[in-house]
């Protein structure tokens, strides 16, 4: 019975660890990853949902982002034995000057309670940091 439940999981896991396409040189290329521990997702690109979380490609010029960060937080207790809490929040990452053939890295990861989100470029400079729209417990 087990291995019936566990096919469906690994075959979704499969389709995650794929490789990336290739990117678009008349397109810009945004990819997304989340620091150790933290798992951070694309879920929307101007409003519309996106089909592989672990990247944007989009046409030059402006855009807003939408990601999803989860981590853990330690769950506390008289001796610290409850189960750690996963905090899920949503980010918006809005930027104008998105160029084609660029290839920019959205990082998020957290720090204490708190999550963080923000776009690099090929240099790693910041462009932007990502607004937190909400953020909760799972």
């Amino acid at each position: 019975m087990r291995a019936i439940l566990l096919l469906p999981s690994l075959l979704l896991l499969s389709a995650c660890a794929g490789p990336l396409p290739s990117a678009d040189p008349q397109q810009a290329w945004v990819t997304v990853q989340g620091a150790p521990g933290v798992s951070l997702m694309a879920t929307r690109l101007n409003d519309l949902a996106v089909n592989d979380g672990r990247y944007f490609q989009l046409s030059p010029g402006a855009h807003t982002l939408q990601v999803r960060l989860q981590f853990e937080l330690p769950g506390g207790g008289a001796n610290g034995l409850r189960e750690p809490v996963t905090r899920s929040c949503l980010f918006a990452i809005n930027y104008a000057q998105f160029a084609a053939g660029q290839a920019y890295r959205l990082k998020g990861g957290q720090q204490g309670y708190r999550g963080w989100v923000r776009l690099y470029d090929p240099q790693q400079q910041v462009l932007a940091r990502g607004k937190e729209l909400r953020c909760g417990g799972v």
